[in-house]
């Protein structure tokens, strides 16, 4: 697992992009890590806030385009894993609602690809499943620039 201070300092906005887009995936990265590490070095927050979220969101359509474009294979591995089976039960449970939870650790990612096999509709994915997430790096960006 890359050291994401190390890489941020080392890419600037690409490598925070990068960073974020691996964080949305199953790979165990923080992106909130190369979030931190992005304003160490003096990147402007605004900046941060733009790339990071970019980044980040299409890991995370990336994650729906698999659920949606290899069903049978998601389904297998979601099966196997508790992660997966969890957020199958949260998904089932809460339908295109659950999207509201994918920017939480270990379970966020797994719900797109699940939104993908269920085929949620996509304004609960921008909305909800994005929003989210933007959400989430406009406070942490917020509270760490004061």
């Amino acid at each position: 697992m890359p050291d994401l201070s190390s890489w941020v300092a080392a890419y600037g906005l690409w490598g925070l992009a990068l960073a974020a887009f691996l964080a949305a995936t199953l790979l165990p990265l923080s992106s909130e890590v190369a979030v931190v590490a992005a304003l160490q070095v003096g990147l402007p927050p605004v900046a941060v806030l733009l790339w990071v979220s970019a980044g980040n969101c299409l890991g995370a359509m990336t994650n729906y385009w698999l659920g949606l474009l290899c069903t049978k294979p998601v389904m297998a591995r979601v099966q196997r894993e508790r992660w997966g089976r969890q957020a199958w039960v949260w998904a089932e449970c809460y339908g295109g609602w659950s999207l509201a939870t994918s920017w939480l650790p270990y379970i966020g990612d797994p719900i797109m690809l699940i939104g993908g096999v269920l085929h949620f509709h996509l304004g609960y994915v921008l909305l909800l499943g994005l929003g989210t997430r933007v959400a989430r790096y406009v406070l942490l960006i917020g509270l760490l620039s004061r």
